[in-house]
């Protein structure tokens, strides 16, 4: 019992540590979809700070069952879990390009229909089952939420309000069952966003960067 609380509490706190990094990391570099990610050495850190931050809790339950092994399996197991994640990060460091609010409606409507998918349920379920390796739970709950993951990737990778938004969609899928009722909505929502972007993109919140103190017309804002 008191192995699963220290379990529990450890996991909680990389979390928060993970939320406090990220913040620290990310202070200032937040221009919406045209953000630059900057030195990979510097992203990477930032990557697995996020991952920390916004998986980690979810992933509770499961490290509390690899926990009845022992502190070391459950450390290992958290250990592969964000190794895979890391290597997403990897993936969307190579692949990812500075875009405008067209190219951020084009993937998020793209991750809205992946929510409709076979696949998508199949990683979900798998994601929510326990008996995995870390690495394997890690690759199945990278398939449940990589849906989402692309949505924060398109609107703003280093916008804290969206991360907020997307960790407790990522949260509610891994603890909860799924559920027609729910998810079907969600991803039409996703779809929605989508097309928003494409067609309305100023009424997005945090879309676009906040003016800088010298803005386009070369006034000079007054820092407090």
């Amino acid at each position: 019992m008191r192995l699963r609380h220290a379990v529990t509490a450890a996991t909680l706190g990389l979390a928060v540590a993970g939320w406090v990094l990220m913040i620290w990391l990310m202070d200032g570099m937040d221009m919406g979809p045209a953000t630059p990610l900057g030195p990979f050495a510097i992203f990477v850190a930032g990557w697995a700070s996020m991952i920390a931050a916004m998986m980690l809790p979810g992933t509770v339950p499961a490290v509390v069952r690899r926990a009845r092994a022992g502190a070391g399996m459950a450390a290992l197991f958290v250990a592969a879990y964000l190794g895979v994640w890391t290597l997403v990060g990897v993936a969307v460091f190579a692949l990812y390009r500075p875009h405008g609010p067209a190219a951020a409606g084009v993937l998020v409507i793209a991750a809205g229909g992946y929510e409709l998918t076979p696949v998508k349920r199949h990683f979900r379920r798998r994601c929510g089952e326990s008996g995995h390796s870390g690495f394997g739970y890690g690759l199945h709950c990278v398939g449940s939420s990589i849906g989402l993951m692309l949505v924060l990737v398109a609107v703003g990778l280093m916008n804290i309000g969206w991360m907020c938004v997307i960790t407790a969609l990522c949260l509610a899928q891994k603890l909860l069952p799924a559920r027609a009722a729910v998810d079907v909505p969600l991803a039409l929502a996703v779809v929605a966003l989508g097309l928003v972007l494409l067609t309305a993109p100023e009424v997005v919140p945090g879309l676009h960067p906040p003016p800088s103190p010298l803005d386009g017309g070369g006034h000079h804002h007054s820092h407090h």
